[in-house]
């Protein structure tokens, strides 16, 4: 029996597959980094104007190639057919096959003029201003209206515009969160713009930011999280960032803290904070800037600190890892808002590896890190030439990341590890073989640097040292 085949029913069946494969790979969900979003006016310009072109360009494409097919079969050779007469052209196809086409780029080019100018138009005067700055290999965000600064976590309010000046402290760079707004380029001594509007539903959220221009031997590790968060949320963060960072007694709402002195015992320190608390009267309520010295010009806000009890005069304190973690915990007043590790997604978590050959440190000295001793380590180290604290007046380096409240960040490394005492660490200990290309010199004893090819000896800092540090740093709330 012979089979009688249908074209026209087997080119439907083909369509039909084709278009069931493209719906299949449609699924956003599955894309936490997809640019075809609606979170922000911006990607959801960029979005209609997308599927406008993609529906233009489906329409040329059947139609060119049902006539490129219905031409191959029509007129396909025939067995003893004359060879056709040649001729020189069709006039009236020609013009068909120019003007049509011509037609079709006024569709495609009137909406991508429209969203180009829409994008790249200035900002509403009202927006929140941020100021980004690239380095090699890690992001500075500071919020001048807010006297604040912080480095690879940015926080931005739910449903306010937010306008962003690029900059570059070297190299091109390039900045980019792919669910709420296209990339935008850093370029040396000039300064671009970009601007969107995270959509008010998206509430609590977290993305994730990429550098999107080669940059040098860590350009796939400069990575940042962005947090959009409620305007409470964003307020209470804001205060917590203008305050100063303490690890010990933080003194009453309104009241200015005194951070501990390198050489002081903890316990000094504890009076200290005490004394100050008891003595201020209403003028103790004073701003604070968070900003390094050099960018403290601005006005500054008063801000708001957890209401904890001072201790009692001549008290100890206990300074280690766990009994600091004690005070700061749910048990103390309401801290700022800083947004929560548990709920981070999975595809924002950092998973990156501690290398191998990093000499290990046990959990026991781990868990032995003393925050009062870390302070007076870190305030003698280089530390300071690289590093701004405010409320440690000998942290005054503008080199590297602010490390004033170091200890409410998720991550490290520029995205690259979480901020627990382990990959603090082994950070601390061998910076260049944990994210390769940095300036952070490597600082732990006997460790090889990958840069100097030696290994480090003399001011080499132990494990023991390494965990003080990593107590006090992460007490920095």
């Amino acid at each position: 029996m012979t089979r009688t085949h249908h074209p026209r029913r087997l080119a439907a069946t083909l369509l039909a597959g084709a278009a069931l494969l493209v719906l299949a790979a449609c699924d956003s969900g599955q894309y936490p980094n997809s640019i075809f979003t609606k979170n922000s006016e911006f990607n959801a310009d960029v979005g209609s104007l997308f599927n406008r072109l993609f529906f233009w360009g489906t329409i040329v494409f059947v139609l060119v190639e049902a006539l490129l097919l219905y031409v191959i079969i029509k007129f396909r050779r025939k067995p003893g057919q004359a060879e056709p007469k040649h001729v020189h052209g069709n006039t009236t196809l020609e013009v068909l096959w120019t003007a049509i086409p011509a037609v079709i780029l006024v569709f495609i080019a009137v909406p991508t003029v429209r969203t180009i100018f829409r994008t790249q138009a200035k900002a509403r005067p009202d927006a929140l201003q941020v100021e980004v700055i690239g380095h090699q290999w890690w992001w500075e965000f500071r919020y001048p209206e807010y006297n604040v600064s912080t480095a690879n976590e940015l926080y931005l309010p739910a449903g306010r515009t937010v306008n962003f000046s690029l900059k570059t402290a070297d190299v091109l760079h390039s900045f980019w969160i792919p669910a709420l707004a296209g990339k935008r380029d850093l370029i040396a001594n000039h300064t671009n713009f970009l601007w969107f509007t995270p959509d008010s539903a998206l509430g609590a959220a977290a993305w994730n930011g990429h550098c999107a221009e080669y940059c040098g031997a860590s350009h796939a590790n400069m990575k940042f999280r962005t947090y959009t968060v409620t305007a409470a949320e964003f307020d209470s963060w804001v205060k917590g960032q203008q305050a100063v960072a303490v690890f010990g007694a933080t003194p009453a709402p309104g009241q200015s803290a005194s951070p501990a002195t390198p050489g002081d015992s903890a316990a000094a320190a504890a009076t200290r904070a005490q004394a100050g608390a008891q003595s201020a009267g209403p003028k103790a309520d004073a701003g604070v800037a968070a900003l390094p010295p050099s960018s403290a010009a601005r006005s500054q806000s008063t801000p708001t600190q957890s209401a904890q009890q001072p201790l009692a005069a001549g008290a100890a304190r206990d300074t280690t890892a766990a009994g600091l973690a004690a005070v700061q915990g749910p048990s103390a007043a309401t801290p700022a808002y800083t947004y929560p590790m548990d709920k981070l997604p999975r595809h924002i978590r950092p998973s990156t590896p501690i290398p191998a050959d990093i000499g290990r440190i046990s959990d026991a000295v781990l868990a032995s890190g003393d925050a009062a001793r870390g302070q007076k380590i870190y305030s003698s180290q280089s530390c300071i030439g690289c590093h701004y604290i405010n409320g440690n007046p000998m942290s005054a380096g503008k080199i590297g990341p602010n490390l004033t409240h170091v200890g409410s960040r998720n991550t490290i490394g520029a995205g690259l590890f979480p901020n627990d005492a382990r990959n603090l660490a082994y950070w601390i200990k061998n910076t260049r073989k944990m994210k390769p290309g940095v300036v952070m010199p490597t600082l732990g004893l006997n460790e090889y640097d990958p840069v100097t090819k030696m290994q480090v000896k003399a001011g080499g800092l132990t494990d023991q040292q390494i965990a003080d540090i990593v107590a006090y740093l992460l007490a920095l709330k």
